[in-house]
């Protein structure tokens, strides 16, 4: 009984350090978006308030509603992006728009949204998750996965680079970095604060840096932001966020 049971004990702690090994970006990414709230996400209507805009994002298994009003009712002006398309009504009234206004508005209202929930969506079919490393932030250990996008499915920013700061114990996304391309481009560093969850989903503001240099290595940020060689550009914050 004794051999069999340190037989079984020596099973389980092999296991355990396999597991550890071999996690890959995806299995990452995966805990990530569990951990942050991910299937409550799945059948949600989010709302919240950011600078002067109202946001709305109603989920249902795949099918989306994001939407960017100017007052609280959505009277004045709504912006509304679905699977299907993107409209923009004024007075409740849809207005007719231009293809490039479209892709101007439409990138907009995604962003936000897109940025709300994160790490939610970066298991979708056009995400190339890459694990490239692993780093100390203040005393926290930490998974580097570097994602990249397919031109399909990508969307218009498809060329962007991000870098995810992954908590490797409870696998919250504490920092993230990303190189943008759309007006001239830049390089962009996020570290989450105020972290709190709202009906089971995980909800973080961030002190958003920009580095003095343009495109520097994703992988140098963490360096970089722990040197105080960043400097504070903005802070992204939600208000008045409710879940149901």
């Amino acid at each position: 009984m004794r051999t069999l049971l340190l037989g079984a004990i020596a099973l389980f702690i092999v296991s355990c350090g396999e597991t550890a090994e071999n996690l890959n970006a995806e299995s990452i990414i995966a805990k990530a978006i569990e951990t942050s709230g991910g299937t409550t996400i799945d059948t949600s209507l989010i709302a919240f308030q950011f600078r002067d805009k109202f946001y709305r994002a109603d989920r249902n298994n795949g099918r989306f509603k994001l939407e960017r009003c100017t007052d609280a009712a959505c009277n004045d002006t709504l912006d509304q992006l679905t699977n299907a398309d993107f409209k923009r009504f004024v007075d409740q009234q849809e207005v007719a728009l231009s293809d490039s206004l479209v892709a101007s508005l439409s990138g907009g209202v995604n962003s936000v949204h897109y940025f709300s929930v994160l790490p939610y969506g970066l298991d979708a079919k056009a995400v190339k998750p890459q694990l490239v490393g692993e780093a100390t932030i203040k005393g926290k250990h930490y998974y580097e996965v570097q994602v990249t996008f397919s031109e399909e499915g990508g969307g218009d920013d498809f060329e962007d680079t991000y870098m995810y700061w992954i908590n490797k114990t409870d696998f919250t996304v504490d920092y993230l970095a990303y190189n943008y391309l759309v007006n001239e481009g830049g390089t962009r560093f996020r570290e989450a604060y105020n972290i709190r969850e709202v009906e089971g989903i995980r909800f973080a503001d961030y002190n958003n840096y920009e580095p003095a240099e343009k495109f520097p290595p994703l992988q140098s940020l963490d360096s970089l932001y722990t040197s105080g060689s960043l400097s504070l550009l903005s802070k992204i914050e939600l208000e008045d966020v409710t879940v149901k």
